[in-house]
């Protein structure tokens, strides 16, 4: 996964294009660098999978 593509997928999830995206272990150390920079980071809800797998949902004010 390339950054620009993490940064179409945090988009999609914003918009409401799609309703989660799945991350690979492998993919993680890319998307989450892209993650931690955005101003909504606490928004994005991510749930850990078998086999290093995180799956991330955009639910605004779900956290403090």
């Amino acid at each position: 996964m390339t950054e620009e593509k993490a940064a179409q997928l945090l988009q999609a999830l914003r918009t409401n294009e799609v309703t989660e995206v799945t991350v690979s272990k492998e993919e993680f150390p890319v998307f989450r660098n892209v993650l931690t920079k955005q101003e909504d980071m606490k928004s994005f809800r991510g749930a850990a999978k078998h086999f290093g797998t995180v799956v991330y949902t955009y639910e605004p004010g779900w956290t403090a």
